[in-house]
């Protein structure tokens, strides 16, 4: 395999992102799990492949999505910034549209140096998301202990819960994020978002991803807080909110449906896989 990788990050949620446009390349679990580990690796939240699009695809790459545990997800809004940058750069476009596995994404440039990324429409039905049975997806019946309780649960291409809490500080996500994820009710498991609202339009949030764990940030997990936000009439449609890597943008489109969201993509080096990684 072609041993180039671009290291990459959106506000801190990290990426090795290999280009395998001119020669697919397949990556084993075990593969996977070795590049994204912080101690023998090169250390990553996931692990991005850019592919030719699908045919007939009106996108200018497939994006290909790995977790940290080896696991492939649909969507990932931080990375599809930073594939967007990318293939803009490439192009010197203004504009770029990915393939996914949650289906077609379109990156934009902004102001600042920032790029926008059109996430689609927010599925908000049980069997969507998914659940485990029929419930009402805005007050799901999920508590844990004293610290969390009723969250509302939306897919932003992959599955989410939203808690809302007082004090965010107050919560210990390492300790129960992986219990929340693994929760009976959440058959494909979930990311686990934990929001504090400041007021109309900022809130902080913090997100346990499925697969990886706790992160800087999460687009994905952003925009589910966001949607839940205005379904119980917390925010306004546009807020800003503060991850512990930064600031994100987002927006539900009152007209479109869509949900757009805004921050930063960078590249933090360029480098090739150690020989002896993957044997």
């Amino acid at each position: 395999m072609d041993k180039a990788f671009i290291k990459m990050h959106g506000l801190g949620n990290d990426f090795v992102v290999f280009d395998a446009r001119a020669k697919p390349l397949a990556l084993g679990f075990d593969q996977i799990r070795r590049i994204a580990d912080r101690r023998i690796g090169i250390g990553c939240d996931q692990v991005i492949v850019i592919e030719k699009p699908p045919a007939k695809s009106k996108a200018d790459a497939f994006m290909r999505i790995y977790n940290a545990d080896g696991g492939e997800v649909a969507a990932c809004g931080n990375a599809t910034r930073c594939i967007g940058q990318v293939l803009m750069s490439e192009s010197h476009a203004e504009s770029a549209a990915i393939e996914t596995g949650a289906g077609l994404l379109v990156t934009s440039s902004a102001p600042g140096g920032l790029i926008t990324v059109d996430m689609g429409e927010p599925l908000l039905q049980w069997q969507e998301i998914p659940l485990a049975r029929a419930v009402d997806t805005l007050h799901v019946p999920l508590s844990m202990g004293d610290w969390l309780e009723d969250p509302a649960c939306t897919n932003m291409g992959n599955p989410h819960a939203t808690f809302f809490v007082s004090s965010l500080d107050a919560v210990p996500m390492h300790e129960i994020g992986p219990q929340l994820e693994h929760n009976p009710i959440f058959p494909e498991r979930a990311n686990i978002g934990v929001a504090e609202i400041i007021d109309r339009s900022t809130l902080r949030l913090r997100v346990w991803e499925r697969g990886t764990g706790l992160t800087l940030a999460c687009g994905t997990g952003a925009c589910a807080a966001l949607v839940s936000a205005v379904r119980r009439d917390l925010t306004d449609r546009t807020a800003i909110l503060h991850l512990d890597g930064g600031d994100l943008s987002v927006t539900w489109h009152e007209d479109t449906g869509h949900v757009s969201m805004t921050g930063p993509a960078e590249i933090s080096y360029h480098g090739r896989l150690p020989d002896g990684l993957l044997n």
